[in-house]
């Protein structure tokens, strides 16, 4: 059977409708057709850069060197002067990562949070949140959501309830022009209500175990039709392959 694999925060997000029926028609998209590629490689780079130090050349080589699709290596290239030159002047004090956690959604379903990392300058700490989607960024309910989440859960740890939360969006917003980076500063995103936060979360729960009784009912032999699925079972792919 074709796997529904449990979405991150961001991709719960990005996959949340208006209702449960649309939620379920979108994730089992996802799940019959994923994208064959991820970027994790630019998170490595994130981390050579600010905090190794490595020369950007030299980490330019590692991508070409390492990643072998042409449009994959070309599209992961487009992103990486972007990221130099945010972090360019950028001197962390310290640099660590965030362990994982796991936000209930509802009716059982525990949604993975995994933040790529936390640094602190003089004192600030710096909470960034790495979108590499080309198209189709998170934006109005579907941005206030993660943030009102992702806000939640800062709250709830003493180590990172003062760092400064923003999201560094590095879609395409003219296909003609190419990738930009857009540095949104959470606090500006306006937050969901608890209420409408809680209706948001059950229409995606109810649309997430709608779309698995589909995907069984599709599939009841139990053999995948496809091969190559995401290693890492709360990670699924970023469906964003240049066409």
């Amino acid at each position: 059977m074709v796997a529904l694999r449990v979405p991150t925060l961001q991709h719960l997000a990005r996959n949340w409708r208006q209702d449960p029926v649309a939620v379920a028609k979108a994730l089992v998209r996802l799940a019959e057709d994923p994208p064959r590629f991820n970027y994790n490689p630019l998170y490595g780079a994130v981390r050579d850069l600010l905090v190794l130090k490595v020369p950007y050349e030299q980490v330019v080589q590692g991508i070409q060197r390492k990643v072998k699709p042409d449009k994959v290596r070309d599209n992961l290239l487009s992103v990486l002067p972007l990221i130099n030159d945010h972090f360019a002047d950028v001197h962390p004090d310290f640099c660590q990562l965030v362990g994982r956690r796991f936000y209930p959604v509802g009716r059982g379903l525990m949604i993975p949070f995994e933040p790529p990392m936390l640094y602190g300058v003089g004192g600030q700490l710096y909470f960034p949140w790495f979108s590499f989607w080309r198209s189709n960024p998170l934006a109005r309910e579907r941005l206030s959501l993660f943030v009102t989440i992702v806000h939640e859960i800062l709250l709830q740890d003493p180590d990172l309830d003062t760092a400064r939360f923003q999201v560094l969006d590095f879609s395409a917003p003219n296909s003609k022009v190419g990738r930009e980076l857009t540095v949104i500063d959470a606090a500006d995103i306006p937050r969901v209500s608890d209420a409408q936060k809680a209706e948001m979360l059950e229409v995606f729960a109810e649309g997430f175990f709608l779309a698995k009784k589909i995907l069984a009912e599709r599939n009841p032999s139990g053999k995948s039709k496809r091969s190559g699925d995401s290693p890492n079972p709360t990670m699924p792919m970023f469906p964003d392959f240049p066409g």
